[in-house]
């Protein structure tokens, strides 16, 4: 019983955390194409300041979203492996992405307000 219940975690450990990488690699495709969109708008003597800054804002919410799905996916594995030194990493881990997740809610909601 608990072999299927590790596999099962080790399932959603795998799942989850694609799901993390994809949102981030989906974000990077669309913020790339954005970009060469408004280079090229550029290029006809049009000020993109203000898109290019929509833009970083947009790529930032789907980091930070992506960044939810990877600390799910540490915290489930954490419960597969409830070693002290993987609860340490997950702490860690969990503290450094806190931190990066707090400051880019906090400059996405001040640019919200400018916007």
């Amino acid at each position: 019983m608990e072999t299927h219940l590790n596999k099962v975690f080790d399932i959603l450990y795998i799942t989850i955390g694609t799901f993390g990488v994809a949102i981030i690699v989906w974000g990077v495709v669309l913020t790339l194409y954005r970009l060469l969109r408004l280079e090229f708008s550029r290029l006809e003597h049009k000020s993109i300041y203000r898109e290019r800054e929509k833009v970083r804002h947009k790529f930032a919410t789907y980091l930070l979203l992506a960044l939810e799905f990877l600390i799910a996916a540490d915290i489930i594995a954490t419960v597969i492996h409830p070693t002290f030194e993987e609860i340490a990493i997950l702490a860690s881990i969990v503290v450094i992405r806190t931190v990066i997740s707090y400051f880019l809610e906090k400059e996405i909601s001040k640019f919200n307000e400018f916007a």
